[in-house]
This record gives structure tokens, C-alpha cells and sequence, in this order.
């Protein structure tokens, strides 16, 4: 029996949002669209939810 796949943020899954897939560490993960920016943009959020994301850093802005 294989685990349905959910958002690595706020656990929701395919049956309740799109989920995009992504790869990291060997790992296949998804993560819905209304928490990609935090990915991207704050991805401190996702330590303790995704493993190794206490390494990621931020995206730097030129703004």
C-alpha cells in the first residue's frame, strides 16, 4: 500500500489541491502552489517538515 502524496507545508492532497512534485536529497516531495512561495521565499517555515530544509536559504531579491 503506497502513502498518498501530500503538500510538505500544510499536508493537503490531491484529492484537495494541485500538488507539485519536486525532488530533493533523493527524496520525492510535492508541494501545493499556495505554499511554493515559501519554498522560494521563506523556506525556515519548512524545518521539521522537510528534511534538510534548515540548509536552504532564501531566494536573494535584486528588487
Amino acid at each position: 500500500m503506497s502513502q498518498e502524496k501530500s503538500c510538505v507545508f500544510c499536508e493537503r492532497t490531491s484529492d484537495q489541491v494541485p500538488l507539485i512534485g519536486l525532488e530533493f536529497r533523493g527524496t520525492t516531495l510535492a508541494i501545493c502552489p499556495q505554499h511554493m512561495p515559501v519554498l522560494i521565499h521563506d523556506p525556515g517555515q519548512l524545518v521539521g517538515k522537510m528534511p534538510g530544509a534548515e540548509n536552504l536559504s532564501p531566494a536573494d531579491h535584486k528588487d
